[in-house]
């Protein structure tokens, strides 16, 4: 089984995604955090070149800013949401 990676991009660079290379299928689907100004969005493999330079995640990592308040990424049922992924 593939590894699953996250990768946070600027809400505005949502729309260069293309959506046959990631986990998500549409702009609807992304995770956004509470400004509306990142997005979050994940794939498996080999990089999307439209995310080549961007930080990558693993599913820990990503937890641990998922669930701090301060990083802007809040959920209000976090174990839900985080089972999910």
């Amino acid at each position: 089984m593939a590894t699953t990676i996250y990768v946070i991009i600027e809400a505005n660079e949502v729309s260069s995604v293309d959506f046959s290379q990631v986990c998500e299928d549409s702009a609807d689907t992304v995770r956004y955090n509470l400004d509306r100004d990142k997005a979050l969005v994940k794939f498996e493999g080999s990089t999307p070149s439209f995310l080549d330079g961007k930080t990558q995640y693993t599913h820990s990592q990503i937890k641990t800013i998922l669930i701090d308040e301060a990083q802007g990424w809040h959920i209000a049922d976090t174990q839900a949401y985080l089972d999910s992924l």
